[in-house]
This record gives C-alpha cells, structure tokens and sequence, in this order.
C-alpha cells in the first residue's frame, strides 16, 4: 500500500508544476495512495508539505488553486504572501485573546539568545 511520505508526495507534484497545474489535497492523497487511501491521509500529507517547506521546497497552496510546484518567482511570491498573511491572522487573534498589541506579542515571542 502507497504511503505519504516526502518522495511520494514530490513525485506527485512533479506533475503538478504552475499554478494551472494544482491539484486539491483529496486528489493528490489518491494519486498517491490510490484506492487505499483512508480519511487521516490528507492530514499526514499536509504535514509532509509542511516539512518538504521547511527543506526549502518551492510547494505553493492555496484553498483555489491546489497544491503545485512554484513555475516561476511570481507563484512563489504568491503562496509566501498567502502564508504571511494566514500567519499574521493567526497572531492578530492571539494578541487580542492576550489582550496585548501586536508588537509586544512579537517581542514576547523572541528567543532569549
């Protein structure tokens, strides 16, 4: 049975190079895994893009157009921006929840060198 791991899921993004080219995370779970494929699949695969991410793979995303592989700057720059701001939402609430500003939130949320 086809697992979700960092070479499956790169090998089946090498079919989806541009934005034009996305595929959502139900159909590339059953690319990979195929009739196998089981509920808790799309969760581990947006965990395995997540790390390929952080290793510095150009794997752009978003809820319209799919997860595909940067064609140029322009898609990257895209899908960072998106990020940014899904990131920037995410503190925004945290920062009212603690009732404190943005800016101390970032400066609480320093590593002590």
């Amino acid at each position: 049975m086809p697992e979700i791991t960092r070479d499956t899921v790169l090998a089946a993004l090498a079919h989806h190079i541009g934005r034009d080219r996305g595929v959502t995370a139900r159909a590339l779970v059953d690319e990979i895994a195929g009739m196998f494929a089981r509920p808790a699949d799309e969760r581990e695969l947006r965990h395995v893009i997540e790390l390929l991410r952080r290793e510095g793979e150009h794997i752009c995303g978003t809820t319209r157009d799919g997860y595909y592989i940067a064609r140029d700057e322009v898609e990257l720059t895209e899908t960072c921006q998106f990020l940014y701001n899904r990131a920037m939402t995410s503190l925004t609430q945290v920062a009212a929840m603690r009732r404190v500003s943005l800016p101390d939130l970032a400066g609480q949320l320093r590593l002590k060198t």
